[in-house]
């Protein structure tokens, strides 16, 4: 393992591929027959992350999943779901064991992002809404709350 002048590993990483795994998109307004216009949308926005070794050494694949659902603040009604799972082969050299996971799960997605946040942009555009560019997702946040969520016990069925 290369060692930086302070002893430090150094590390190495580089996207191998990246990948739109599965898309759906779904415009329940143009379905019921009304203009984009007739509605007051209310966007929420679900990401999940999902990370695998891959056979080769120091191959992994990462899978940012996001669910976009918009909903008319009038009545409640869906407006249009979007759902893709976006992925990336990355090869990762020289993190340390202990730091593997998160630097997986925080630096990794955090380089798909710009890309699926394109999609989603095109995607709705595309799909007859205005295009949504969604906020930057703060992964170390996104990581630090489901370390936490795992972390609590299970409630007990009665």
């Amino acid at each position: 393992m290369a060692e930086e002048n302070n002893g430090a590993p150094q590390i190495k990483m580089s996207v191998l591929a990246q990948f739109v795994r599965d898309m759906s998109f779904e415009n329940m307004v143009a379905q019921k027959g009304l203009s984009a216009s007739e509605v007051q949308p209310d966007i929420q926005v679900q990401v999940s992350l999902d990370a695998r070794k891959r056979s080769q050494d120091h191959q992994f694949d990462i899978v940012t999943k996001f669910k976009v659902t918009s909903k008319n603040k009038v009545n409640g009604d869906m407006l249009f779901l979007l759902e893709v799972d976006y992925g990336g082969i990355f090869h990762v050299e020289g993190v340390p064991e202990e730091q593997l996971h998160p630097f997986l799960m925080i630096e990794c997605p955090r380089l798909l992002f710009p890309f699926v946040r394109r999609i989603i942009s095109d995607v709705t555009r595309d799909g007859g809404f205005p295009p949504l560019n969604i906020d930057t997702v703060d992964f170390l946040a996104l990581y630090r709350q489901e370390i936490a969520r795992r972390a609590q016990p299970a409630p007990v069925a009665n």
